[in-house]
């Protein structure tokens, strides 16, 4: 029993997230209501005149006079002229309401792959650690373009479908009640097994769109450890290791389309079983006299319409069934939960001095796991605080806190006497300037570079920056200066410049407090040293926090706390630790013996 009331639950939770991938879709979809409704007007009329031509079809065929002899024929011409015309009609309409779906499509797959990014955007930072960016651009990219070709594509054509299967449906009553039921016989089949093959393979496709972002994930984390990867010459393992990847993948994909490629088929096994059920019947009426042969042989026409759609509805429904799947990844990223919002009560932070202190703070990423523990430690104003240990002590877990990237556990933080519970989100980080170990530049110029955190800056203040940070004899000597462009991942800049360049980017922003995490740790020694000149200046009048495995930059810190495994282990100045000759000291020693 508890096996069955799970597997029932499990089902419903399937069915309750369609119904909630169908609520999305709306609610995009809705703002687009007049221009969907035209071309659902267009797609009516469309479909009404390719309805009419069977009917004029069966009524030329009457006209020539076959069983009754001598053909009629103005009729026949009429007849046929009239039939051209719907089709060359219902062709013109059927273009008319492509285009303004594509449209219209467009500017919902539009809105709805802006509120994805966006909604990354906002998304806690505790969340983009724990999943691949490789598998949140594959929902933005992949799911959303297959999203779109559903809307575009498979939708119209369903609904065409429908239209056309009812419409031929009446037409074939009004023609013949016997020959409609006998026609019909078939159809519950064609339906049922329909529903069971929906059934059959809809989980296939929800793997299908899963692996596939895993796959994307694992691809790009390769791709950016690539110089990593050759210098090891790990390639071989990388590419079996990618090859059993690839495989589930692949394996996926296969067993969806496979199952998928079966649905068009068999129905149309089906539908064929019927229409030679109504030919044979068909002709014995014929030859009883109930019907002409025109009569027969629009009924035939409108058979075939009839069955033609269920035959695509079939074969399309794996392309939707796709199409759900990673809609259902996309609202699903879209529901994930945002940082949460500031307090009600919460105040921007003005008039900053940069009194900063951390009262018995302790945090854990999870709950076995604590990371920070019972930490304490206060700054004054201008004061430079130097965070050192060995990698895993907690360090940029305290930078994390203090930008409230995540909060603590137990104790608070405080700025000026204020918790930053108290304050909000955005006034806090600005009162910060960040210089980090993994430097980040965007695909633009070297000045909107440098201006990312202050976009109305002059150029003057630009160059002042550059100059202080020790940069602009190098951005100067460039053909175009401070509008030359830095290419994507700035592969065009050394490690040095990249760091020199983010520096002139801090000092331009001149907050009131500073972090410097690992800001010299991929530089050689005399790369350093213009970099640790140009962070003495950066650091003046700010309150700072550096973060450094290198204590040579640290020495004239006013305080230093050592940790280990989130515990304070040892503080004071370089000085004073020296003289002490406890962990600190040895671990000078061990750097510099």
């Amino acid at each position: 029993m508890t096996g069955l009331t799970a597997t029932s639950k499990k089902l419903q939770n399937k069915h309750r997230d369609y119904r909630k991938v169908f609520r999305g879709l709306l609610q995009y979809v809705k703002p687009e209501w007049p221009s969907f409704l035209t071309a659902v007007t267009l797609l009516i009329l469309s479909n009404i005149l390719a309805l009419a031509g069977p009917r004029l079809s069966g009524e030329a065929v009457d006209a020539m006079g076959i069983v009754a002899g001598g053909v009629e024929f103005n009729a026949v011409l009429v007849k046929s002229l009239l039939m051209l015309a719907a089709y060359v009609g219902s062709a013109v309409l059927n273009y008319v309401m492509i285009r303004l779906v594509a449209r219209t499509s467009k500017r919902v797959i539009y809105r709805m792959r802006q509120d994805t990014f966006d909604h990354i955007i906002d998304l806690p930072l505790s969340y983009i650690d724990t999943h691949q960016a490789g598998d949140l651009v594959s929902r933005i990219s992949y799911d959303l373009d297959v999203v779109s070709t559903a809307i575009s594509q498979d939708i119209v054509v369903i609904a065409a479908s429908m239209i056309t299967v009812v419409g031929s449906l009446i037409m074939m009553f009004r023609m013949s009640v016997a020959l409609s039921l006998a026609f019909m016989a078939l159809v519950p089949i064609t339906i049922l097994f329909t529903i069971y093959r929906i059934k059959k393979t809809r989980p296939l496709f929800r793997k299908r769109s899963k692996k596939l972002g895993e796959m994307n994930g694992y691809v790009e984390e390769i791709l950016f450890g690539q110089k990593t990867i050759g210098a090891y010459r790990k390639e071989s393992y990388f590419t079996e290791e990618f090859r059993s990847i690839n495989d589930e993948a692949s394996e996926a994909h296969y067993r969806a389309d496979y199952q998928a490629a079966l649905n068009g088929p068999s129905v149309t096994l089906i539908s064929n079983l019927s229409l030679a059920l109504v030919a044979m019947i068909g002709v014995s009426l014929f030859l009883k006299g109930n019907f002409t042969i025109g009569v027969l042989t629009s009924f035939i026409l409108y058979s075939r319409r009839f069955s033609g759609p269920i035959n695509e509805i079939a074969a399309i429904i794996a392309e939707l069934q796709s199409a759900l799947s990673a809609a259902e990844r996309v609202f699903t990223l879209l529901e994930q939960p945002t940082e949460p919002p500031d307090a009600e009560h919460a105040q921007p932070l003005e008039n900053v001095c940069g009194v900063v202190e951390f009262d018995r703070v302790s945090f854990s990423y999870t709950f076995d796991q604590p990371v920070i523990r019972d930490f304490s430690v206060k700054t004054k104003p201008g004061e430079l605080l130097a965070i050192v240990g060995s990698t895993g002590a907690g360090k940029t877990t305290l930078i994390n806190l203090l930008m409230r990237f995540y909060d603590p556990q137990e104790g608070e933080i405080r700025i000026d006497g204020k918790r930053l519970l108290d304050v909000t989100r955005d006034s806090l980080r600005r009162s910060f300037a960040m210089v980090l170990q993994d430097t980040w530049l965007f695909q633009g110029t070297i000045r909107d570079n440098i201006a990312y955190g202050k976009p109305e800056a002059t150029l003057d203040e630009i160059s002042r920056a550059a100059k202080a940070a020790h940069i602009a004899p190098y951005i100067e000597s460039l053909p175009n200066g401070y509008d030359s462009m830095i290419s994507d991942s700035a592969s065009n800049l050394s490690q040095g410049q990249k760091q020199l360049m983010t520096i002139a980017r801090a000092m331009l922003l001149d907050t009131p407090m500073l972090i410097l995490d690992e800001a010299t740790s991929n530089v050689d020694s005399q790369t350093e040293i213009v970099i640790q000149d140009a962070m003495n200046k950066l650091v003046q009048g700010r309150t700072s926090f550096v973060i450094a495995h290198r204590l040579s930059t640290v020495r004239n810190a006013d305080q230093i706390v050592l940790l280990r495994d989130g515990h304070i282990v040892e503080r004071g100045t370089h000085d004073e630790l020296l003289e002490k000759g406890g962990a600190y000291a040895d671990l000078y020693q061990a750097q510099f013996s």
